[in-house]
């Protein structure tokens, strides 16, 4: 198998994306492999063999008639799955060390911030009262993860070691030691009925979608310490109904929401989202990709691949993850 060209096609905007940037990683780790970063009115198109790409849009694949794999360089596929005209070629999602740590990382933090009661220490901060409440112990918050592929089973196990008690539940069955694992319709509504602080961390597929509503959050446990139960969202911005969330916020439904997604991002100027003193927002960056960690995995992949060998984390394109 000849030694194709591997086309950078990324749409990105903040600094993490780059292109410069990830043009100069891959350089460095496919140093006998011609990197084009696209677009480039000089390639020609026969000679991609591989793809690595971040949010292309529909049809930006579709010239590459020799194109044999296609990497994803970041978590979610879906803005790839909605591009009927992409190539019918294996698929690649990233799944790294450094980006499961991160997410971790991400889902710890925010657990662990309705648990302390950031928001009323800070507020309390800014008006400078001195009025601590109690504080309960982990073990009277049950965490609930909705979504347990890699991400997820790593959050779980790092809720457990602090002393959170901790459910889940995905679309098909799934086994993680020390975690109690609903699945399916017919266990959605006894893993709300734990759950007091409910982690999204699912795919984005047409049965996912807004997946984060209100009949789901009625259904979450109100008796807890909380009071209100709470939603973190590092998933993807379609799994929520965002004028439900606000809704619920107001209306005491739910007590709070971390969300690191949104249907529309950049998040518009106008998203009462900013402002919600019930919301703590940050702007899609739960887990980062990082260039150096990325770039060796495909280079990786794609050595093995040229000797025969087979692709990991294969997307499955009927199930859309």
């Amino acid at each position: 198998m000849g030694k194709g060209a591997l086309a950078l096609l990324i749409n990105g905007g903040s600094e993490n994306w780059s292109s410069a940037r990830w043009k100069a990683r891959f350089d460095t780790v496919c140093p006998d492999r011609r990197v084009v970063l696209l677009p480039d009115g000089a390639l020609d198109p026969a000679e991609v063999h591989y793809a690595a790409v971040w949010k292309p849009k529909p049809g930006e694949l579709a010239a590459f008639k020799n194109l044999r794999v296609i990497f994803n360089l970041g978590a979610g596929v879906d803005a790839l799955m909605a591009d009927r005209s992409l190539p019918d070629v294996p698929l690649v999602r990233v799944a790294v060390g450094d980006l499961t740590d991160r997410m971790t990382e991400y889902v710890v933090l925010h657990v662990l911030m309705h648990h302390r009661q950031e928001l009323y220490l800070r507020e309390s901060q800014r008006l400078r009262r001195w009025a601590p409440k109690y504080q309960w112990a982990a073990g009277a918050i049950t965490v609930g993860i909705m979504g347990l592929g890699t991400l997820g089973a790593a959050s779980a196990h790092a809720l457990r070691a602090l002393g959170f008690r901790v459910v889940g539940w995905s679309r098909s069955e799934k086994r993680i030691d020390g975690i109690a694992c609903h699945h399916g319709t017919e266990g959605l509504d006894a893993f709300l009925r734990e759950t007091n602080i409910l982690v999204c961390l699912l795919p984005l597929t047409p049965d996912t979608r807004h997946v984060l509503n209100r009949d789901v959050f009625a259904k979450l446990n109100r008796e807890s310490p909380l009071g209100a139960p709470v939603i973190v969202n590092a998933g993807r911005g379609g799994l929520q109904n965002e004028g439900d969330i606000l809704r619920a916020l107001d209306d005491g439904t739910l007590g709070a929401a971390s969300l690191d997604v949104y249907e529309t991002e950049p998040l518009p100027q106008g998203s009462p989202f900013w402002s919600h003193p019930k919301v703590v927002l940050t702007p899609h960056n739960a887990a980062d990709t990082d260039a150096d960690e990325i770039s060796k995995y495909v280079a990786q992949q794609i050595g093995r691949f040229e000797q025969g060998g087979a692709l990991e984390n294969l997307v499955d394109r009927k199930r859309g993850y």
